[in-house]
């Protein structure tokens, strides 16, 4: 399944009304952990083991500044997981390692 930008227009749309679970990567092109996850992060949302379960999404926090600040992100990279329209858990900083996301994913899609 492939990763679903996220910007103010869709927000709602794809995290806060979706059916399915959700990760949200919030990335900027200037951070160098977040270019450096960015392809395990998208090899992770194109695994079949979480095809329709869980929905991959990214916020480039320099062009959607109002989207990390609405979900309090002060840091790249930041993962949100959300749940039924709520954020259930969040990773940020030296703990979003790609084996901590996928610990996280599979706590929340299975």
């Amino acid at each position: 399944m492939p990763v679903i930008e996220i910007n103010r227009d869709n927000y709602e749309a794809e995290l806060l009304k979706s059916e399915l679970p959700a990760v949200i990567d919030f990335w900027g092109p200037s951070c160098a952990p977040c270019m450096a996850m960015m392809p395990k992060y998208h090899e992770l949302a194109d695994s079949p083991e979480f095809s329709g379960k869980l929905k991959f999404c990214s916020v480039n926090t320099s062009a959607n500044r109002r989207v990390a600040v609405s979900c309090r992100v002060m840091t790249n990279p930041t993962f949100l997981f959300y749940r039924d329209g709520r954020e259930v858990a969040r990773l940020s900083g030296g703990k979003a390692t790609i084996e901590a996301i996928r610990a996280k994913v599979q706590e929340f899609s299975i």
